[in-house]
């Protein structure tokens, strides 16, 4: 497969040495991380029968195809391959459509079930990778494909609206590995969740730090009495819920996943517990158009549900670039994913 992607990764390296990339490098980039994950989960959409005429029509179709509709496909991809898994979950949580509660399995079990199902699933131990801060690594245990989506970001979403509330604000990331920002300045914290949990619960992420704002740094502060982080029953026990324990590669290894924003639609009810999220703060409130710092000015459409009506929640994946099997993922994040600085191009 990597083979396949060896003339437009000879186009990107051209158009990164251009003025042009230089000067809306962060855009660009986007651009770019879009257009990969077009190819990578439209060639996984194939399944093992594809064939190299099939990936080099989609490469084809990633030169012609707009942006847009290249967002658009590349939601439609992971979204179809997280209901699969939503599917696979309730096969082995959910003894019936008429008993509401789940099995008793434990979390261990639960992990290895899945992999039966699916191929794999994830862990959590001690990183191979040789620097005193990587602590813990995650790993796939079992085989995935290029394009698979194998890990989802768990924990709270702040929008640009409530950045104050963010523990470590306003130097997000710089205190916590936990944290991560989309490129529209979405901020995810995945300290609430932690490894996760032994039932489906209400998660409400009051395991939060104090996320009482520092009213010294904003022009315009929000009155707690209108901020709140409504819970929702989530299963805790999600196998795919450790993203945020990725690493980082080295300089002597190569990043196999990438970052994946997804728009998870809340009209889809069935899926909801297995999307391991919740929002900080007043939806209304976050949608309606305000004023002050804390909010961004993008020149382009980050995200398709942008300009459409279906509520969603803006949450991160991890796709794979290459076909793992029984090894650490490392993610090589870029710059807006540890920054949610204003000030950046």
């Amino acid at each position: 497969m990597a083979s396949l992607f060896n003339k437009f990764q000879d186009a990107v390296r051209v158009l990164a040495k251009s003025p042009t990339f230089a000067k809306y490098r962060r855009k660009l980039q986007f651009e770019d991380d879009i257009n990969l994950l077009f190819m990578y989960t439209s060639y996984n959409r194939l399944g093992k029968d594809a064939e190299e005429a099939d990936a080099e029509e989609i490469i084809d179709m990633a030169s012609k195809a707009s942006f847009t509709d290249q967002q658009m496909q590349v939601q439609e991809n992971v979204h179809d391959q997280i209901k699969n898994f939503c599917i696979a979950m309730d096969e082995i949580l959910l003894p019936g459509s008429a008993v509401p509660e789940t099995r008793p399995v434990k979390r261990a079990e639960l992990s290895q079930r899945l992999k039966d199902s699916i191929g794999y699933s994830l862990d959590v131990k001690p990183s191979q990778i040789p620097q005193g801060e990587a602590g813990q690594g995650l790993y796939l245990n079992g085989e995935a494909n290029v394009g698979a989506v194998i890990a989802l970001y768990p924990g709270v979403i702040y929008s640009p609206a409530y950045y104050q509330y963010v523990p470590g604000y306003p130097r997000l990331g710089a205190q916590s590995r936990c944290l991560i920002t989309r490129f529209d300045g979405t901020v995810i914290d995945a300290k609430p969740w932690g490894y996760g949990g032994e039932t489906r619960e209400l998660f409400d992420g009051s395991t939060m730090q104090d996320t009482r704002p520092n009213t010294g740094m904003h022009s315009k502060p929000l009155e707690n009495s209108q901020v709140r982080c409504d819970g929702e029953v989530l299963e805790r026990r999600n196998p795919l819920a450790l993203a945020h324990f990725a690493n980082n590669p080295t300089k002597e290894t190569v990043p196999n996943v990438m970052v994946c924003p997804y728009d998870f639609p809340l009209t889809e009810k069935d899926m909801r517990a297995y999307i391991p999220n919740i929002s900080f703060g007043n939806a209304e409130e976050a949608n309606a158009r305000r004023s002050g710092s804390s909010w961004f000015t993008w020149s382009l459409r980050s995200s398709p549900s942008d300009e459409s009506n279906v509520p969603v929640l803006k949450t991160l994946a991890l796709v794979a670039t290459t076909a793992l099997r029984d090894e650490e993922v490392l993610l090589q994040r870029p710059p807006w994913h540890t920054s949610a600085d204003e000030e950046e191009d």
